[in-house]
């Protein structure tokens, strides 16, 4: 079933859930990720947030997949404000604003837009006085977007580690670590090249552990860790970097520079996370008669592997009523990674549907278990599918298509597997973006 947001999904609430079909139960998981997504719409939550209206300029500033809408919610919050900025997305997640630049950039590989994108917000916050507030909207995906890179460096050298980053199964903070210290505007120069203005950042959390040094690098957020970190995790994956990047962190590593100047009342406001999405779901799932089970909202690490233990969890309940008792729900959020060695050559597919191949090869059509996840910013990785749907009957139609699901799993090749049986979720962008959402239902 290939699943759009369109589509008509089947009324589960007329029955039982013990005795759901399979239309029933892959729509009742559908709303619980539709639940999950809505939860944290910016149009719902910013408006709570916001601080008091500022005496002198309101500089609007931003980075992410959800940045846009985040923009264009405080817009219709504060339709009195003289909004000025510009806020940096993703291809094909702008939406329509009155006052404040939407630009748009390459993710997860930056191009020259997102260096562009970095100069623009940076002009936008120079000359500044100190009855002038910024506001700063930042969520997952900017560190791609808002590239600024170090003097001495070029953009071609921080997409060359870019790259190698992404294929070499290192975590989003790990990444992150080396992004920060390589860049103009992460950790925390945007707030220094904004003072003396105060700088309020609201920030939609995509990472595990919710860090805002982390999601997107942390533009206004002084980093916790040092050029030697950075230098170390290069070290520890075997990363081809080039001799610019190597020379300024070994520079950073001895230098002992005090940091710039920063306005005292500067602050942070989380306004939407994984843990938050997952809760949503939760009720949702409560209304509907089912028990849940939150796993955890940063889980990390393989994603076969995760699909491997999640599996294993999901067989206990069904067998033993442990960790819970059927009818039920486990829900897990957080961020799995995907190796690629290098000299593999992988097929299509993002860490959501690998997650899923590698449930259907643990689960072996085990009775009375789904599973659904799927990215909540709409887009696995790359592909233009959300995540997809396992079901007790997935590899026996794999089987009878002439699809090997062993063989999909080793060549990453996972969205053609769950596109050939017609199971991918195609959403579009949600402007959304609190990490992935894992849903497993034991009936």
């Amino acid at each position: 079933m290939r699943v759009s947001q369109q589509d008509k999904v089947s009324d589960f609430t007329n029955t039982a859930p013990e005795a759901w079909s399979d239309q029933q139960v892959r729509a009742f998981l559908r709303s619980l990720f539709d639940a999950a997504i809505a939860s944290a719409q910016p149009s719902r939550i910013l408006a709570k947030a916001l601080p008091e209206k500022p005496k002198g300029r309101c500089i609007v500033v931003g980075a992410g997949k959800a940045s846009a809408a985040m923009a264009a919610a405080l817009e219709e919050a504060w339709p009195d404000v003289a909004l000025e900025g510009v806020v940096v997305t993703r291809d094909g997640h702008a939406v329509p604003t009155q006052h404040i630049t939407i630009l748009e950039a390459s993710h997860p590989v930056p191009d020259a837009r997102s260096a562009q994108a970095g100069q623009a917000v940076l002009n936008a916050v120079s000359g500044l006085g100190e009855e002038d507030l910024v506001i700063a909207l930042i969520s997952g995906g900017g560190s791609s977007l808002l590239t600024l890179p170090v003097t001495g460096m070029t953009l071609e050298d921080k997409i060359c580690i870019g790259q190698e980053l992404l294929r070499s199964g290192a975590t989003i903070s790990e990444m992150n670590t080396v992004r920060r210290h390589l860049s103009a505007i992460k950790g925390g120069r945007l707030a220094q090249a904004a003072f003396p203005a105060r700088v309020v950042t609201f920030v939609m959390s995509d990472v595990p552990g919710d860090d805002p040094a982390v999601i997107a690098s942390g533009p206004t957020v002084s980093s916790p860790t040092t050029a030697e970190d950075a230098l170390a995790i290069l070290e520890k994956y075997d990363i081809t970097v080039p001799e610019s990047a190597k020379d300024y962190l070994r520079q950073q590593k001895k230098a002992s520079e005090k940091q710039a100047a920063t306005h005292p009342d500067n602050s942070v406001h989380m306004i939407a996370t994984p843990y938050l999405a997952l809760q949503a779901a939760a009720r949702a799932a409560g209304k509907a008669g089912v028990r849940t089970l939150v796993l955890g909202d940063a889980l990390e690490g393989e994603s076969r592997v995760a699909g491997t233990v999640l599996s294993g969890i999901a067989l206990s309940a069904k067998q033993h009523q442990v960790p819970v008792k059927g009818p039920a729900v486990l829900l897990s959020g957080g961020e799995t990674t995907v190796t690629i060695q290098k000299g593999e050559k992988p097929g299509k597919g993002g860490r959501n549907t690998e997650f899923l191949l590698s449930c259907a090869l643990a689960l072996r059509e085990a009775e009375g278990i789904w599973v659904l996840a799927g990215d909540s910013d709409g887009i696995d990785g790359t592909e233009d599918a959300a995540g997809a749907l396992v079901t007790p009957t997935t590899l026996k139609r794999g089987q009878k298509s002439g699809l090997n699901a062993e063989k999909f799993l080793k060549n990453h090749d996972s969205y053609s597997y769950f596109e050939a049986l017609k199971d991918l979720i195609i959403m579009g962008p949600t402007l959304v973006n609190v990490n992935d959402i894992r849903l497993i239902f034991i009936q």
